[in-house]
């Protein structure tokens, strides 16, 4: 190989740092983070808006999945609205979890109104996102494997679904979000900017969860690099993220709580709280209480072994 002069070394440089400025991503850890937003189910059985409320602080959560409310009951919904404003949590996400590409074309018609009401539902009480997955064409799990998942077919339904929820609720707070799964696009970094680009809305954002998608030996090993690439090519779409974790079981991967998997948790809460807007971290698919505390506070630990406080 020909040797590179010193110039021509210096040249480069410069050209790759200029490229860098002109890039519209965030840098992956500014000088200055965020304090982490944290959150997660809580097991009060309640239904005062304020006990709720004062609930989440209890446990340092300064975010929140959206209480059991209906979508006519303006009263409640205000109140929700008012009280967790009132102790500094985030509502973080209204979940709308059906199958968008159902076969039967009745159930998926019943499937785009719920989701469309949930989105409505999200906008009323001020939440960050309504999020669901795009679906599946299985015939028998909702999130499962088909390889027509990967037709033109589905990504054109899925960019007609995502556009005709949004615009039948018009959203000005809330954004609607896809979570990327394993088995089902988008499936990575590169994936969901193709539907950005093909939704073509500003209500449409990104959601982040980290171990539907570590779904290779590449993505497993080498998590950090995918954290920071997923961050930096979504960063400005991103509304909301989940915490969970992955470690290898008998020759595939299974999802597990934060801590007891491979998952670099310091570099995911510098990602998440480097962004520009507020992105809230939300624990899920635990099953006890006792579940939440042990990973609530394994994140809590690595958000102090990252420097980063909470909200």
């Amino acid at each position: 190989m020909k040797s590179v002069s010193r110039r021509c070394f210096l040249q480069s440089s410069a050209v790759l740092a200029g490229n860098a400025v002109l890039s519209p991503y965030v840098p992956a850890f500014p000088a200055a983070q965020k304090p982490l937003r944290l959150g997660g189910p809580i097991f009060l059985k309640s239904d005062d808006p304020e006990e709720l409320a004062r609930a989440h602080r209890r446990l340092r959560y300064s975010a929140a999945y959206v209480p059991t409310v209906d979508i006519e009951d303006t009263a409640k919904i205000n109140a929700i609205r008012k009280a967790f404003t009132a102790q500094n949590v985030l509502i973080a996400e209204v979940g709308a979890w059906v199958n968008m590409l159902d076969q039967d074309a009745e159930k998926r018609r019943k499937n785009l109104d719920y989701v469309t009401e949930r989105l409505a539902l999200a906008e009323a009480v001020g939440a960050l996102t309504c999020v669901n997955i795009a679906g599946s064409f299985n015939p028998k799990h909702w999130d499962g494997p088909d390889a027509r998942n990967l037709t033109k077919d589905y990504f054109d339904a899925t960019v007609e679904n995502c556009r005709k929820v949004i615009d039948a609720v018009k959203p000005k707070r809330t954004k609607f979000a896809l979570e990327m799964m394993g088995w089902s696009p988008p499936d990575g970094p590169d994936s969901y900017l193709k539907y950005i680009k093909a939704i073509d809305r500003p209500a449409f954002g990104a959601h982040v969860d980290i171990a539907n998608i570590i779904n290779t030996p590449d993505r497993y090993y080498n998590n950090t690099a995918l954290i920071n690439e997923i961050f930096r090519k979504l960063g400005r779409w991103i509304v909301s993220s989940h915490a969970k974790d992955i470690y290898g079981k008998d020759g595939h991967f299974a999802e597990t709580m934060p801590g007891r998997g491979s998952m670099d948790y310091v570099t995911y809460i510098r990602n998440v709280t480097s962004l520009p807007q507020e992105v809230p971290l939300m624990l899920e698919h635990l099953r006890t209480p006792e579940e939440y505390d042990e990973a609530r506070q394994y994140v809590i630990n690595q958000a102090t072994k990252a420097a980063v406080p909470l909200a």
